[in-house]
């Protein structure tokens, strides 16, 4: 029986795990803090259930326009007025769907035969992986095949270092018993934009202290733009081309200096300024395996890493910070090392979801390498704003719109972008479309629901249609 070691229980590993046990494999799992990593307990499932709880109070914050008001308290007050955020409750529940849904993973391991070991590991070679257990003592696993899915830390500057009181990053923010005063957001890349916009929705008075031009750098710029226009007009002070430098306690509150000397006050302050890699001191270098300057593990499209036997998976590869990634990379690794049938990853066909309000959601093809002419080809685009879908009206929805990509000639779509409410649910179509190669044609012929903002998806690819055919010759 073929011997699989895992380093780390997140959707990487445990996905893997699973993938493994089926195909015959000797499975065992080592994890320091708990099954479903850091997706599961700090990051994606703790903040999702925050967003989660924010969007019911951006959904009341509209009920005026819905002609929903408090009864005998006029026409102006609206339903979230009198709607009040414990947050030690909104956290409490957080935490515990974490855990819940981490205890549902260990038992899915149980079932399947998995063996999971409390404690953390170390590479030996590559062919071994000495495990420590919680109380101190080791154990050393002979491994046919080894996968390191170790996941990342949030990164600090030597200047602000997290206290988990003022000064917090994303895997603290569950320590808060009540809503901050005002709460300055330092990094505005996916994690500080997701927090800005559910703490402002919670009612909090946010600042977003971003280095770059706008919002969301590393996203689509049309959408990009939407989502900090409805920031600024929610009241959210956006303050770009401002890099903090330095984070202090000073009192009752926090103080962050910027890189041109203003100061910026408040009651707390978010670090979301990226991730390192959990790669260092576990002898993957001494094993073989090559690190980029950053420290990721670097891997090719089937998650080998450059020593025989070892893979890769998830964050600590710097691929895509995604847990669908990361499992997916978990699962390709297992195909591959075990014997069967096994395509690369193709980052083509990698949707993606910001959970702010609204969503932004992407597959495919981008903007930027639309406008660098790197594809090679005369990309068409079609963008549809929302505010002309009749279900969007019906439900007061302005910002947002539909973006898709098609190759001309072919009309084969190869991407699109979404912001809107639930972005995240109606980019699968698209999703789809890409990964299958399927035309604008094909597509629009589908029948959608009416009135639904799938509407409008299927809308711009009827509008593409004439860009993607061939010009007629008399």
């Amino acid at each position: 029986m073929t011997s699989v070691v895992i380093l780390g229980g997140g959707p990487g590993g445990y996905e893997a795990a699973l993938v493994g046990r089926q195909l015959g494999a000797e499975v065992t799992i080592v994890e320091r803090d708990g099954l479903g990593g850091a997706a599961v307990l700090t990051d994606c499932v703790p903040s999702k259930t925050l967003i989660a709880t924010a969007e019911v109070m951006a959904t009341m914050e509209n009920s005026a326009e819905l002609g929903l008001t408090i009864r005998d308290t006029g026409e102006d007050a609206g339903v979230a007025s009198s709607v009040h955020v414990d947050l030690a409750v909104v956290n409490a529940r957080v935490l515990d769907l974490a855990l819940a849904q981490s205890s549902d993973i260990a038992a899915k391991m149980e079932a399947e035969g998995v063996r999971v070991i409390k404690g953390s590991g170390r590479v030996d070679g590559s062919n071994a992986v000495v495990a420590t257990h919680d109380d101190g003592t080791e154990e050393r696993l002979d491994a046919d095949v080894i996968l390191v899915a170790t996941g990342t830390t949030p990164r600090e500057l030597d200047t602000a270092r997290c206290d988990g009181e003022r000064i917090l990053n994303w895997k603290q923010v569950y320590n808060l018993d009540a809503l901050p005063e005002r709460l300055i957001v330092v990094g505005s890349g996916v994690t500080g934009a997701e927090f800005a916009s559910a703490y402002d929705q919670l009612g909090v008075d946010v600042v977003l202290v971003s280095s770059r031009d706008r919002v969301l750098p590393g996203e689509d710029a049309d959408a990009a733009k939407v989502l900090q226009d409805v920031f600024e007009r929610r009241g959210m002070e956006v303050m770009s081309r401002s890099r903090a430098v330095a984070a202090r306690r000073e009192g009752d509150g926090v103080v962050v200096t910027l890189e041109d000397g203003r100061e910026v006050r408040g009651s707390h302050c978010l670090m979301a300024v990226g991730s390192i890699p959990n790669t260092a001191g576990i002898g993957l270098e001494e094993a073989g395996v090559e690190l980029t300057p950053s420290g990721h593990i670097v891997t090719d499209t089937v998650s080998r890493a450059t020593a025989r036997g070892i893979y890769a998976a998830g964050d600590c590869t710097g691929v895509f910070a995604l847990a669908s990634v990361a499992a997916m990379q978990g699962r390709i690794a297992m195909w591959h090392s075990l014997g069967d049938a096994v395509s690369g990853l193709d980052l083509r066909t990698v949707s993606s979801n910001v959970f702010t309000s609204p969503e932004i959601a992407t597959v495919g093809v981008t903007q930027a390498q639309v406008e660098s002419g790197e594809l090679g080809a005369e990309i068409k685009a079609v963008t549809l704003p929302l505010s002309g879908n009749a279900r969007a009206k019906m439900q007061g929805l302005r910002d947002g719109f539909v973006k898709l990509y098609c190759l001309p000639i072919t009309g084969i779509i190869v991407g699109g972008v979404v912001v809107a409410p639930h972005a995240s649910e109606l980019i699968h179509a698209i999703s789809v479309a890409v990964a299958e190669r399927i035309d604008v044609d094909s597509f629009s012929h589908d029948f959608t629901v009416y009135p639904s903002l799938t509407g409008s998806v299927a809308e711009a690819a009827r509008q593409l249609h004439l860009h993607a055919r061939p010009a007629t010759t008399f």
